[in-house]
């Protein structure tokens, strides 16, 4: 995509993190702005720090866990700016519970991580590619991922988000095999100063989980967390990668030697590399990453 002014940007999780400094970015660029969120206060002054940059933007309170929300996010969305030519399935939460194995996570965990990770990307591609490949012009979407949907373990966290690349790829294959002049990236970045791990703050009661949570955990990535990259500069290198039609968007280089081992043992017919959050964190908090 080369032409911005103008446009529309539908952006979920916007109204904090990386979704902001996406708006942000595309506000700047002179593009419409679309922000939706599940906190409606924080969406609104996010509308209203959007809107002051000087274009049309507007703030949808949604849940992207449900197919009807995102789908009200669309109609909404074209009542408004008629066409849409950006979509980024940006909403995400981490999960901080703890068992011994995967297997005895709690039903409740998966239905909340997996809803929202991976059907809200999913159901955000089926609302809004239909009517950006009809109206012909030029668009992207862009899928915000994480170094955990390429790296092995992280639990549900990372089967969300292996699962959520895989979407991406097969959204790209069709794209491409209609000759579409969609494009599709998928923003892979590794530790960034955003508030995720309090993702527990939107989780529905409905879906509260039996399992504790991991204090030692969670505070080991909340400080790692705020060390992280800036959102502003993951957007940066993000509108750049979608200018440029990029599809892996990975903005941490310093991670690239353990993506390389991933698949040399994949090759090798190996197994994977270990993967102790607890000991990753404790590891980046030491400097051994470098770059976070």
């Amino acid at each position: 995509m080369k032409d911005f002014k103008g446009k529309t940007a539908v952006i979920t999780g916007a109204a904090s993190g990386i979704g902001y400094a996406l708006a942000e970015k595309f506000a700047n660029e002179g593009m419409n702005i679309v922000l939706a969120d599940i906190e409606q206060d924080a969406l609104d002054i996010a509308v209203k720090k959007i809107s002051d940059i000087g274009v049309e933007s507007c703030g949808i309170n949604i849940d992207v866990m449900h197919k009807d929300s995102v789908d009200h996010l669309f109609n909404e969305s074209v009542k408004a700016f008629s066409k849409i030519h950006i979509l980024c399935n940006n909403a995400g939460v981490a999960s901080t519970v703890v068992a011994d194995g995967i297997w005895e996570l709690d039903e409740k965990d998966w239905d909340w991580v997996l809803g929202v990770n991976f059907y809200g990307t999913l159901y955000g591609i089926q609302s809004f590619v239909p009517h950006m490949i009809n109206h012909k012009e030029e668009g992207h979407v862009l899928n915000t991922i994480s170094l955990a949907g390429i790296l092995p373990g992280e639990a549900i966290y990372g089967v969300s988000k292996h699962a959520a690349l895989a979407l991406s790829e097969s959204l790209w294959q069709g794209l491409k095999n209609i000759k579409s002049n969609i494009g599709a990236s998928v923003l892979c970045p590794g530790f960034v100063n955003t508030n995720i791990i309090e993702s527990n703050r939107n989780r529905p009661d409905h879906l509260s989980s039996s399992n504790k949570t991991n204090f030692i955990l969670k505070k080991l990535a909340s400080s790692v967390l705020k060390r992280g990259k800036e959102p502003n500069e993951i957007a940066d290198t993000t509108f750049d990668a979608i200018k440029q039609n990029h599809f892996y968007i990975l903005p941490h280089t310093s991670y690239d030697d353990m993506i390389k081992e991933r698949f040399s043992r994949i090759l090798s017919r190996t197994e994977p590399q270990s993967a102790d959050m607890q000991e990753i964190l404790k590891g980046t908090l030491m400097g051994n990453k470098g770059e976070w």
